[in-house]
């Protein structure tokens, strides 16, 4: 006897307490799987989700998948990058990075609405993407942050990008804000 997967999801609905068994439409379903592809590909989880050690080393903590630098993980100052042809330096999680322009957190993507991206609407997410400023018009996105690479996604992609990052579990985790990088001294003459 074979399962059909609309039988499945209609189970997991039920399971999961929702008291209707209803399946998300086929096209939705496709869009979120584009988007997780394309999350997958750009690479989205080697900086957005933390590392943790495993048997083998270094491993994505999928129990916090997608939710940028743990809050709870105070980073010492950063070290200071002087001599070429060094330029930036990276946290063992690879959620804090640290260069000429400050020092830089991933972004939690998840779909908490207090700490993630899930107050967000899809124009904000677009505008954020096309500006390369936090929601638009804000700060501008940091490097590591390859934003130059997102920016030539297709709407139909960012769309589907979207969508995924509204469909996975939201976890609560506040990022800390980026550090300015310390001024310069002036030289006088």
């Amino acid at each position: 006897m074979t399962l059909n997967r609309s039988f499945l999801l209609a189970i997991l609905g039920l399971t999961l307490g929702t008291g209707t068994a209803q399946a998300a439409p086929p096209a939705q379903t496709k869009l979120v799987q584009h988007g997780a592809y394309l999350v997958r590909v750009a690479g989205c989880h080697d900086c957005h989700t933390p590392l943790k050690m495993g048997p083998k080393g270094p491993e994505p903590d999928m129990s916090r998948m997608l939710s940028g630098h743990p809050e709870g993980l105070q980073m010492p100052p950063a070290p200071k990058l002087t001599e070429a042809p060094w330029g930036w330096a990276g946290s063992l999680t690879m959620t804090a990075f640290s260069g000429p322009w400050g020092v830089s957190y991933a972004a939690n993507l998840t779909p908490d609405k207090e700490t993630g991206l899930g107050a967000w609407t899809e124009a904000q997410f677009f505008q954020m993407v096309r500006s390369a400023r936090h929601l638009g018009q804000g700060r501008a996105i940091l490097p590591p942050m390859p934003i130059q690479n997102l920016q030539a996604a297709s709407d139909a992609d960012l769309k589907a990008i979207f969508a995924y990052l509204h469909s996975i579990p939201a976890v609560k985790n506040k990022v800390p804000a980026p550090i300015a990088p310390a001024p310069t001294p002036i030289p006088m003459h």
